[in-house]
Protein backbone atom coordinates (compact mmCIF):
# COMPACT_ATOMS: atom_id res chain seq x y z
CA UNK A 1 0.00 0.00 0.00
CA UNK A 2 1.73 3.28 -0.70
CA UNK A 3 1.28 6.14 1.65
CA UNK A 4 -0.14 9.89 0.14
CA UNK A 5 1.87 12.34 0.24
CA UNK A 6 1.11 16.54 -0.06
CA UNK A 7 2.04 18.32 -3.16
CA UNK A 8 5.34 17.68 -4.90
CA UNK A 9 7.10 20.86 -5.58
CA UNK A 10 6.78 21.05 -9.27
CA UNK A 11 2.95 20.78 -8.57
CA UNK A 12 3.09 23.58 -5.97
CA UNK A 13 4.93 25.77 -8.37
CA UNK A 14 2.35 25.28 -11.06
CA UNK A 15 -0.38 25.82 -8.95
CA UNK A 16 0.73 29.30 -7.48
CA UNK A 17 1.62 30.33 -11.29
CA UNK A 18 -1.77 29.80 -11.96
CA UNK A 19 -3.15 31.88 -9.32
CA UNK A 20 -0.74 34.92 -9.56
CA UNK A 21 -2.09 35.26 -13.56
CA UNK A 22 -5.71 34.89 -11.87
CA UNK A 23 -4.78 37.57 -9.53
CA UNK A 24 -3.27 39.63 -12.43
CA UNK A 25 -6.09 39.13 -14.51
CA UNK A 26 -8.59 40.45 -11.88
CA UNK A 27 -6.49 43.22 -10.85
CA UNK A 28 -6.61 44.58 -14.51
CA UNK A 29 -10.05 44.10 -14.77
CA UNK A 30 -10.98 46.03 -11.42
CA UNK A 31 -8.54 49.03 -12.38
CA UNK A 32 -10.62 49.41 -15.68
CA UNK A 33 -13.46 49.29 -14.14
CA UNK A 34 -12.81 51.62 -11.39
CA UNK A 35 -11.36 54.08 -14.72
CA UNK A 36 -14.35 53.72 -16.47
CA UNK A 37 -16.83 54.49 -13.31
CA UNK A 38 -14.49 57.38 -13.09
CA UNK A 39 -15.49 58.67 -16.25
CA UNK A 40 -18.90 57.95 -16.22
CA UNK A 41 -19.68 59.79 -12.76
CA UNK A 42 -17.74 62.97 -14.50
CA UNK A 43 -20.03 62.71 -17.50
CA UNK A 44 -22.73 62.72 -15.65
CA UNK A 45 -22.17 65.47 -13.25
CA UNK A 46 -20.95 67.47 -17.22
CA UNK A 47 -24.80 66.29 -18.56
CA UNK A 48 -26.50 67.57 -15.39
CA UNK A 49 -24.82 71.00 -15.42
CA UNK A 50 -25.39 71.14 -19.16
CA UNK A 51 -29.13 70.73 -18.47
CA UNK A 52 -28.91 73.43 -15.58
CA UNK A 53 -27.53 75.78 -18.04
CA UNK A 54 -29.52 74.95 -20.59
CA UNK A 55 -33.23 75.13 -18.27
CA UNK A 56 -31.03 78.80 -17.21
CA UNK A 57 -31.03 79.96 -21.05
CA UNK A 58 -34.67 78.79 -21.76
CA UNK A 59 -35.69 80.77 -18.32
CA UNK A 60 -33.75 84.26 -20.09
CA UNK A 61 -35.75 83.73 -23.47
CA UNK A 62 -39.23 83.09 -21.37
CA UNK A 63 -38.44 85.97 -19.47
CA UNK A 64 -37.03 88.15 -22.81
CA UNK A 65 -34.03 88.89 -20.65
CA UNK A 66 -31.16 87.31 -23.19
CA UNK A 67 -28.75 90.16 -23.11
CA UNK A 68 -28.68 88.90 -19.67
CA UNK A 69 -27.18 85.93 -20.07
CA UNK A 70 -23.89 87.75 -20.83
CA UNK A 71 -23.29 87.97 -17.53
CA UNK A 72 -22.71 84.37 -16.61
CA UNK A 73 -20.00 83.80 -19.13
CA UNK A 74 -17.36 82.60 -17.18
CA UNK A 75 -19.40 81.98 -13.73
CA UNK A 76 -19.12 78.98 -11.78
CA UNK A 77 -22.29 76.28 -13.61
CA UNK A 78 -22.36 74.65 -10.26
CA UNK A 79 -23.87 77.79 -8.91
CA UNK A 80 -26.74 76.39 -11.23
CA UNK A 81 -27.70 73.11 -8.87
CA UNK A 82 -30.13 72.47 -6.38
CA UNK A 83 -27.34 69.98 -4.88
CA UNK A 84 -23.86 70.02 -5.20
CA UNK A 85 -22.01 66.91 -5.89
CA UNK A 86 -20.53 65.28 -3.08
CA UNK A 87 -16.83 65.37 -4.62
CA UNK A 88 -16.80 69.68 -5.09
CA UNK A 89 -14.51 71.15 -3.29
CA UNK A 90 -15.68 74.33 -3.56
CA UNK A 91 -14.69 77.75 -5.44
CA UNK A 92 -11.00 78.18 -5.44
CA UNK A 93 -8.71 81.30 -5.91
CA UNK A 94 -5.66 80.63 -7.74
CA UNK A 95 -5.28 76.62 -6.20
CA UNK A 96 -2.47 74.51 -6.39
CA UNK A 97 -4.13 71.43 -8.41
CA UNK A 98 -0.98 69.21 -7.22
CA UNK A 99 -2.22 69.52 -3.39
CA UNK A 100 -5.68 68.71 -3.87
CA UNK A 101 -6.94 64.74 -4.71
CA UNK A 102 -8.11 63.40 -7.59
CA UNK A 103 -11.73 62.56 -8.35
CA UNK A 104 -12.81 65.93 -6.96
CA UNK A 105 -14.46 69.09 -8.79
CA UNK A 106 -13.70 73.03 -7.93
CA UNK A 107 -14.45 75.97 -9.66
CA UNK A 108 -11.10 78.35 -10.30
CA UNK A 109 -12.22 81.49 -9.55
CA UNK A 110 -8.92 83.55 -10.74
CA UNK A 111 -9.35 81.91 -14.10
CA UNK A 112 -12.96 81.40 -14.32
CA UNK A 113 -13.18 77.76 -14.84
CA UNK A 114 -14.52 74.79 -13.51
CA UNK A 115 -11.80 71.77 -13.06
CA UNK A 116 -12.12 67.81 -13.02
CA UNK A 117 -9.18 66.76 -10.96
CA UNK A 118 -8.34 63.04 -13.11
CA UNK A 119 -8.05 60.55 -10.18
CA UNK A 120 -6.95 57.40 -12.89
CA UNK A 121 -4.89 58.55 -15.10
CA UNK A 122 -3.59 55.43 -16.84
CA UNK A 123 -6.28 55.91 -20.07
CA UNK A 124 -6.90 59.60 -19.57
CA UNK A 125 -4.88 61.83 -22.65
CA UNK A 126 -5.58 65.89 -23.14
CA UNK A 127 -6.98 68.40 -20.44
CA UNK A 128 -4.21 70.04 -18.79
CA UNK A 129 -1.47 68.62 -17.17
CA UNK A 130 0.19 68.07 -13.80
CA UNK A 131 -1.88 66.85 -12.42
CA UNK A 132 -4.17 65.81 -15.57
CA UNK A 133 -7.54 67.48 -15.47
CA UNK A 134 -10.04 69.04 -17.19
CA UNK A 135 -10.98 72.30 -17.31
CA UNK A 136 -14.71 73.56 -18.49
CA UNK A 137 -16.17 77.28 -18.73
CA UNK A 138 -19.28 78.56 -19.66
CA UNK A 139 -19.73 80.46 -23.13
CA UNK A 140 -21.46 82.47 -25.31
CA UNK A 141 -23.50 81.04 -28.19
CA UNK A 142 -23.23 84.46 -30.07
CA UNK A 143 -23.54 86.20 -33.26
CA UNK A 144 -20.15 87.79 -34.01
CA UNK A 145 -21.86 90.86 -35.71
CA UNK A 146 -18.55 92.61 -35.65
CA UNK A 147 -16.63 89.30 -37.24
CA UNK A 148 -13.92 89.80 -34.82
CA UNK A 149 -13.81 86.12 -33.95
CA UNK A 150 -14.77 86.45 -29.84
CA UNK A 151 -17.95 87.61 -28.02
CA UNK A 152 -17.97 91.33 -27.29
CA UNK A 153 -20.68 92.40 -25.11
CA UNK A 154 -21.53 95.70 -26.22
CA UNK A 155 -21.59 94.95 -29.99
CA UNK A 156 -22.33 91.06 -30.41
CA UNK A 157 -25.88 89.49 -30.11
CA UNK A 158 -25.86 86.64 -27.01
CA UNK A 159 -28.17 83.98 -28.02
CA UNK A 160 -27.33 81.05 -25.09
CA UNK A 161 -24.87 79.96 -23.69
CA UNK A 162 -22.68 76.56 -23.12
CA UNK A 163 -20.84 74.56 -20.98
CA UNK A 164 -17.87 73.70 -23.31
CA UNK A 165 -14.28 72.10 -22.31
CA UNK A 166 -11.23 74.69 -22.37
CA UNK A 167 -8.99 72.33 -23.61
CA UNK A 168 -9.91 69.00 -25.59
CA UNK A 169 -9.54 65.24 -24.03
CA UNK A 170 -10.23 61.78 -24.17
CA UNK A 171 -10.54 58.46 -22.00
CA UNK A 172 -8.73 56.09 -24.12
CA UNK A 173 -9.90 52.27 -22.97
CA UNK A 174 -8.74 48.57 -23.66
Amino acid sequence: MRTQRGFSLLELIVVVIIVSLLVVVAIDRLIGLQEKAERTAMENVIGTLKSAVGIKVAEHIVKQKVRRLYRLVGSNPMDQLAELPKNYLGVLDRPDANTLEGGNWYFDASQGVLVYLVRHREHFQGGKDNPPRIRFQIRPVYADLNRDGRFDPGRDRIEGLRLAPVDSYRWKFK
